[in-house]
């Protein structure tokens, strides 16, 4: 008799009660040695007590083997883990198992097991009646992805990367898209289509921008000009602090053509109408640009007059009250038309980093050359070195030879940053001189001699704190750093006086002459008093720290709010009940306790250095939110235009400006995120 039908009589008799002459141990081992060694005893031991193993019908059961039984559970290996890995699981439920497929071998495509085919192929079902399975699901594939997940990502990847909008027309493209899982009709729209969806995209976070500037009470601007493939653009950044976090946030605000000469009329109204745009022209506590005299002289005639100005003058025109003062009603309304177009640019602050890169070339080229001891060494030195990079930057082979010898690469400095020409000074100076002139000799060039090789060391040494200086003040850092890094720069320059006096005993004045301006400004001491990094650590004379207190103190009084100073309420008692309170004789009550800045400044300033002690103190905390959202350089702006280098390359000249002006905005691509 075939196996099969031995293997339902078995079960037929057994139910009916009798089990003639086979009984449950002879059917067990039958089975046992004649078909699969794991899962059969088990399956014929739950159908004769009438109960039902989801472990031998799931379809990812074949991944483990069966151990044993014990009550409502069995034991089961994994085949995938390596080792003896024992799992356990209720009879009528796997998803123990599935949760351990998931969690250690969620990389691995799982296959189903491929059910017999036949009549009697159906579900194990209890005594009592049959019961229907639930379906077991496993899936570890991910999510398909809607139509607007789709354009959204491949528009971050096109502005993120700099690519071109006809990328999703490429055949090799869309060929990559077409493997993403995506829903039913999600398809990548084509080169004009998807520059709509561009635009409305741009359209949106250009709104939420301005919804969330909307709650800002103080901003900085950026501003600059950069020229490529012959156009001119003017770029601003903008920078705020969030009142809640105390985190700092920038953005792209505009990179706009700007054609003809670059007057500072015309570099004013750029500005302006880039402030305006946004809603900006009140919020704007300071514009940091460069020292170009184009952008200074901007500033210099459009920026508004100070309202302590606008008092003084008034005092000093207004007339005596017994004199009467006729004027000319056409002139006044003359005067008036005049000044509506008149521009009105925020307080400007000059770039510090390129404050100190003129330090750096002009002031010290200009101390080591008037003097005689240290003229001809430096000549002739820097001259070896502009030999050696000339050479390296137009043979390969040279480059290459240095590379064998000295088992490093020259750096080439570029012209328009110092501290780069600082970077490869100091790697000439790394390698031993012996090297260095073997380098020269192979090259055709002129030796080192030990007088310059030892110029280039010190020149190194010297320099260095202004590099620190240089590396803090370029980082995203608030406008109250400025202060104390040129305190500390000045000591550093100082220290090193004695040892190379030739070389750095003008860098204190230099320091003193270009930043004159800086070093007792008002908004420049508030901004570092009221860093709690800072506070007044950073003055070093017991005169300037306490000057610098009590303008903190008198700024605490015009800046706290109405809420810490109550007015008086009027009394509510009527003219009828006042006789009636005259009678009566109290205590004088105990006045509320009025608001003291002094106090207050004081608090603050035994604290602790944390920024986030500023929620402790209202006052403050709106001083440093005002003058500390200023950057002390313009160096975000500058990397506004890297990113356009890369937008606008030979290959896309041909981009319309708005275009490009979008395509640049980077950095508002997540502007979800950091909008607070």
């Amino acid at each position: 008799m075939p196996l099969s039908v031995v293997f339902y009589f078995l079960i037929i008799d057994y139910f009916k009660g009798e089990p003639k002459s086979h009984g449950p141990v002879f059917v067990i081992t039958y089975l046992y040695f004649e078909h699969d060694k794991s899962t059969l005893p088990l399956l014929f031991i739950n159908i004769v007590k009438g109960e039902r193993c989801s472990f031998f019908s799931w379809k990812y059961g074949h991944y483990f083997e069966f151990l044993s039984t014990k009550d409502f559970n069995i034991k089961v290996r994994c085949t995938l883990c390596v080792g003896e890995k024992v799992l356990s699981t209720f009879k009528n439920t796997t998803s123990n198992l599935k949760k351990h497929l998931e969690s250690q071998h969620g990389t691995v495509k799982l296959t189903e097991r491929v059910p017999p085919s036949g009549p009697k192929q159906r579900a194990v079902t209890s005594a009592e009646g049959p019961t229907h399975p639930k379906q077991q699901k496993l899936d570890f594939g991910a999510k398909p992805v809607s139509d607007e997940e789709l354009k959204k990502l491949v528009a971050q990847y096109i502005v993120e990367e700099m690519l071109p909008v006809n990328t999703v027309d490429s055949p090799s493209f869309r060929a990559i898209i077409k493997k993403i899982p995506t829903s039913v009709n999600a398809e990548l729209p084509h080169r004009t289509t998807f520059t709509s969806y561009l635009e409305k995209e741009f359209t949106e976070m250009e709104r939420n921008l301005k919804a969330a500037l909307n709650e800002i009470d103080f901003v900085s601007t950026t501003a600059d000009i950069w020229t490529a493939n012959n156009r001119s653009y003017m770029g601003v950044t903008l920078h705020w602090i969030s009142r809640t976090t105390l985190e700092r946030h920038k953005v792209a605000l505009a990179c706009r053509r700007i054609r003809g000469r670059h007057t500072y009329d015309v570099i004013g109204t750029e500005i302006e109408n880039i402030h305006s745009s946004y809603g900006l022209l009140n919020k704007v506590v300071a514009t940091v640009t460069d020292n170009g005299s184009n952008f200074v002289k901007a500033f210099q005639v459009y920026h508004p007059v100070t309202e302590s100005d606008d008092e003084t003058e008034e005092e000093e025109s207004t007339p005596k009250d017994d004199d009467v003062t006729f004027s000319d009603l056409s002139e006044i309304l003359s005067a008036e038309n005049e000044t509506e177009g008149q521009l009105s640019l925020p307080p400007h602050r000059r770039c510090a980093s390129h404050t100190i890169n003129i330090i750096c070339t002009r002031d010290v080229e200009k101390h080591l050359t008037t003097n005689a001891e240290s003229r001809a060494v430096y000549r002739s030195s820097t001259a070896k070195c502009t030999a050696l990079w000339t050479k390296l930057s137009r043979s390969t082979l040279a480059s290459e030879t240095v590379e064998e010898i000295s088992k490093r690469k020259l750096l080439i400095p570029t012209s328009t940053r110092w501290n780069s020409f600082f970077d490869a000074v100091k790697r000439i100076a790394e390698i031993p001189m012996g090297e260095l002139n073997t380098v020269c000799t192979k090259q055709g060039l002129k030796c080192f001699k030990d007088q310059e090789y030892q110029f280039l060391h010190k020149y190194c040494m010297a320099m260095k704190p202004l590099t620190a200086a240089l590396d803090i003040l370029q980082g995203d850092c608030p406008y109250g750093t400025l202060l104390p890094t040129l305190e500390v720069l000045m000591q550093k320059t100082q220290a090193v006086k004695d040892d190379l006096s030739r070389m750095t005993a003008g860098l204190p004045d230099a320091i003193q002459t270009r930043f004159a301006s800086v070093l007792d400004d008002k908004d420049a001491l508030l901004a570092a008093a009221s860093s709690p990094k800072f506070k007044l650590r950073w003055l070093r004379d017991a005169g300037r720290r306490e000057r610098v207190k009590q303008l903190l103190t008198a700024e605490c009084c015009t800046t706290a709010p109405l809420a810490k100073n109550p007015a008086s309420v009027p009394s509510a008692t009527t003219s009828s009940s006042q006789g009636e309170m005259d009678f009566f004789t109290f205590e004088a009550e105990p006045e509320e306790e009025t608001y003291s800045a002094e106090k207050e400044v004081m608090d603050y300033l035994m604290s602790g250095y944390d920024l986030q002690i500023l929620h402790k103190f209202s006052s403050i905390k709106t001083i440093f939110l005002k003058y500390n959202t200023p950057t002390p350089s313009s160096a975000p702006v500058e990397r506004l235009f890297s990113l356009g280098g890369l937008v606008l390359t030979p290959k896309r000249n041909r981009l319309s400006d708005r275009r490009f002006e979008k395509l640049l905005y980077k950095f508002n691509f997540k502007c979800q995120e950091i909008y607070c």
